[in-house]
């Protein structure tokens, strides 16, 4: 499901053109210039939910209502969220008591919840599900007495949160060049957890570097790199070597949109720049380039992906392939509260059934 960046401004460019409005360039392009697509790209199954609970969140209560952190850590997505009425916080000390907050997709810490509690906040949860399994295993972790490595990178919100479950048997191993740092109670009893954007080889890189000063390290029960990430990364390891240049298209501070830069760089693209819209792109790139790949982070709408491409066909680069290497079907539901708070202003909308005129007998 992140990094901070709460008060954007809002882009003064007009709405980006869609995909589907854009004419075909009228003369030939120059032979052999592609774009090669990946996919998946774009928005996870945890970002839809997330930003789908802000919406509706406001459609219920009406504006203000309040964010905790960025929902997403996209700037198209928070600015147009903002201009519907949500009001970006970096703390709660910042919303009025008795307010309507919604936490984000990277999740929160116990002391947060405490405090939303203490304010008599009506909170709406929209972590992602897949940020929640890690906290439940930092829980399970800290209840049988083990010290937890945490791999991430410090400041960001998902680290925060799942840390916070057990603060006083947590540590963070923000890569293997911090783990000669790490001192631990029995090194017969350490578990490592993960932060679900990172790159699967970076990740792995720090869990190879615990296993070899502690070869008891405790695996957690399933992968916490998320599905939406891995399958990010595999599609552009896919494009990379066929590419003389990626576009990754994501804000600074996503986490996932960062990693695909890496990852492309890594698997031998040409060279690899990411951008959080199409006014970011610069043409001088182009020099001496056939193959573009373009792809885009878990908390990028498609629309921004949409008008780089439309960039990239007014500069000849008007043949598109398509490059998929995994269909993802997953979705999740709507927070439980949020479903309930639905249900309770769909009742009261329907006129009763039984709401009859009664006539008094004359």
């Amino acid at each position: 499901m992140s990094d901070p960046d709460t008060h954007a401004a809002a882009p003064a460019a007009t709405e980006p053109t869609t995909w589907a409005e854009v004419p075909r360039v009228a003369e030939t392009p120059p032979a052999g210039r592609r774009v090669l697509l990946a996919a998946p790209r774009g928005y996870c199954a945890g970002v839809d939910r997330a930003v789908d609970a802000v919406e509706k969140v406001l459609q219920i209560h009406g504006a203000p209502v309040y964010v905790r952190k960025q929902i997403v850590h996209n700037t198209h997505v928070v600015n147009t969220l903002t201009r519907s009425g949500a009001v970006f916080v970096d703390e709660l000390d910042e919303v009025p008591d008795g307010a309507v907050v919604v936490f984000s997709a990277h999740g929160v810490s116990p002391a947060v919840r405490d405090q939303a509690r203490a304010k008599q906040l009506v909170t709406v949860d929209a972590t992602c599900p897949l940020v929640t399994k890690v906290h439940q295993e930092a829980r399970r972790f800290a209840a049988d007495d083990l010290d937890i490595l945490l791999i991430g990178h410090e400041g960001h919100e998902e680290v925060e949160g799942t840390a916070g479950e057990a603060p006083e048997r947590t540590q963070l191993v923000d890569g293997p060049d911090s783990i000669a740092d790490v001192q631990v109670r029995d090194p017969r009893r350490v578990a490592w957890l993960s932060q679900t954007t990172l790159s699967v080889d970076e990740a792995m890189a720090s869990v190879d570097a615990l296993r070899r000063r502690f070869p008891a390290l405790i695996d957690p029960p399933s992968d916490d790199i998320c599905y939406a990430t891995s399958n990010r990364q595999a599609a552009v390891k896919e494009i990379a070597p066929r590419a003389d240049l990626v576009i990754v298209v994501g804000s600074a501070n996503s986490s996932n949109s960062v990693r695909l830069v890496e990852v492309a760089a890594e698997a031998g693209a040409g060279a690899a720049h990411r951008v959080d819209s199409v006014a970011d792109l610069d043409e001088d790139w182009l020099a001496g380039v056939s193959t573009v790949g373009v792809t885009s982070g878990a908390s990028v709408p498609e629309v921004l992906v949409d008008q780089v491409r439309a960039w990239l066909a007014e500069r000849g680069f008007g043949d598109t392939e398509e490059i998929r290497t995994a269909t993802e079907s997953l979705s999740f539901a709507l927070p439980p509260e949020l479903r309930r708070a639905l249900r309770a202003a769909r009742e009261q909308a329907e006129p009763a059934s039984s709401g009859r005129s009664q006539v008094e007998p004359g």
